[in-house]
């Protein structure tokens, strides 16, 4: 979908400032948000895609606002009450409950088994790749209404398979519950000049993961 998670390619933003010393969290809640999501995809209350997705649907300004785990959170708790397994009322309500003063209370017992499974992309198929390393191929000019890892700076633009990546889910299907629906992935290389135009380095390129389905011949 077209929406304002899909930044690559556009300008106004600032720099970005990277900080090296940067530690994994800044606050005990945003290692709690990382065990909520670990511990609710790990019950298979969602897959990763139908997560990004529930990301996307942010309203752009609280998106463009809230910080990394502030966008999982909220992504998080959008899911959980679309699927009925916590209703925003109650989770108002719990919220409310917590800030209200309170004697402590014992911490529920957590199953660590459940955060311990396989969710690995990858499938087997016997059926051969459309694309092979050399090949030129265009990215498809689409504009889907649900979730693609497909960005559009590099939709319309032309690039070269790098790598056959192997057989892996598709985002577009099994973020809305239509199935795995696997295909075939490649490494495509572009030119940063057919991204960007004249703006771009000279001898630059971008290396995307792209699905069978988002390619056309060039």
């Amino acid at each position: 979908m077209n929406g304002i998670h899909d930044l690559g390619g556009m300008h106004g933003f600032g720099p970005v400032d990277r900080d090296p010393d940067e530690p994994p969290f800044h606050g005990r809640w945003e290692a709690a948000v990382v065990a909520i999501m670990r511990a609710t995809r790990g019950a298979r209350v969602y897959n990763i895609d139908e997560f990004r997705h529930a990301i996307e649907r942010m309203p752009a300004a609280r998106y463009l606002a809230s910080t990394y785990f502030e966008r999982w959170l909220d992504g998080i708790l959008r899911i959980l009450d679309e699927k009925g397994v916590v209703t925003a009322a109650e989770m108002d309500a719990r919220t409310g409950a917590l800030e209200a003063p309170r004697a402590p209370v014992a911490r529920p017992a957590v199953d660590h088994t459940a955060m311990q499974h396989s969710d690995s992309p990858f499938r087997t198929t016997t059926a051969p790749s459309r694309f092979a390393p050399g090949d030129a191929v265009v990215g498809r000019n689409v504009h889907p209404t649900g979730h693609t890892r497909l960005p559009r700076y590099a939709r319309g633009k032309r690039g070269v398979i790098a790598a056959v990546r192997g057989y892996h889910v598709f985002p577009d299907t099994h973020a809305h519950g239509l199935g795995e629906q696997p295909q075939h992935v490649y490494a495509v290389r572009f030119d940063a000049r057919e991204l960007w135009g004249e703006a771009a380095e000279p001898r630059q390129f971008v290396y995307l993961d792209l699905w069978e389905s988002y390619l056309d011949p060039a």
